[in-house]
């Protein structure tokens, strides 16, 4: 469910990162897809990237933007019977542990823990539906180039942030009393934020802090991605088949042909 496959291009051993030295961190992004050629020209179109294999097969790939790795697309909605969505994943110490805490705190598991070499994953929802996923083992062999790049940005769009950041907190070990921990979550702005090794790593929105919760937000988790111009992002979406659903010259909320939702922003300030 990583559908990087960490450490597909045959790293060099000092260049092995562990989830357990990142754990609670975001650590991938991942996108289901029908048809995986049409997918990735979508994407080449829109956001400019290029494209390997991995060591799971043909229904996988991974997305480069200069080089640096940015996700994976697995062609398995189909196979699988698996909504096409774009999902972020979390560095885990333990799949089988994190799976088991999503479960008694009223989250539910879709698929796994599976066996994907050098890892495991699962992909989970929480007690209000949004769709993550957790990674427990080796990272892509140039993970800290994805993470100093910062391609990409999570956020929680969901009823109740601070309920929510429980849910995750608990699962995921943010602001745990262990060595090594990585994570801070802290109050900002209205949200909560979540930090690793200083950097904002995510957020968790959900409106107004003396507002109720509004019944009506489906929550999700919404991929961000950095690009230089989103109006020429939007204009190519349309013209590949895909739509703008909002935009303006700072960010867009765009959806492929296949209906997959996600930003793309010149927002770097996080």
């Amino acid at each position: 469910m990583n559908h990087d496959t960490p450490l597909s291009g045959g790293p060099r051993k000092k260049d092995v990162i562990s989830t357990h030295s990142v754990f609670g961190a975001p650590c991938w992004v991942s996108l289901t897809s029908r048809d995986l050629q049409a997918t990735a020209d979508f994407y080449s179109a829109v956001l400019g990237w290029r494209w390997r294999s991995v060591r799971l097969g043909d229904h996988f790939r991974i997305a480069l933007a200069n080089g640096v790795p940015v996700a994976g697309i697995a062609a398995v909605a189909a196979m699988w019977q698996m909504a096409v969505t774009w999902t972020p994943y979390f560095a885990v110490r333990d799949a089988d542990v994190a799976v088991s805490r999503a479960r008694e705190r009223g989250g539910t598991a879709a698929v796994g823990p599976l066996s994907f070499p050098p890892g495991r994953a699962a992909l989970l929802a929480d007690r209000d539906g949004a769709t993550f996923g957790i990674w427990e083992g080796q990272l892509i062999s140039n993970w800290e180039s994805w993470r100093r790049a910062a391609p990409t940005f999570i956020r929680l769009h969901t009823r109740n942030a601070f309920d929510s950041a429980l849910f995750y907190g608990e699962i995921l070990d943010w602001a745990a009393d262990i060595p090594g921990g990585c994570c801070e979550v802290e109050y900002e702005g209205g949200e909560v934020v979540l930090r690793s090794q200083g950097a904002v790593v995510a957020r968790i929105d959900s409106g107004a802090v003396e507002a109720a919760p509004d019944p009506t937000v489906r929550p999700h988790w919404q991929i961000h991605f950095f690009v230089t111009d989103v109006m020429t992002c939007g204009r190519a979406a349309e013209k590949h088949g895909g739509s703008v659903l909002r935009e303006d010259a700072a960010e867009a909320v765009l959806r492929d042909p296949d209906g997959a939702q996600f930003t793309v922003t010149s927002r770097r300030g996080r």
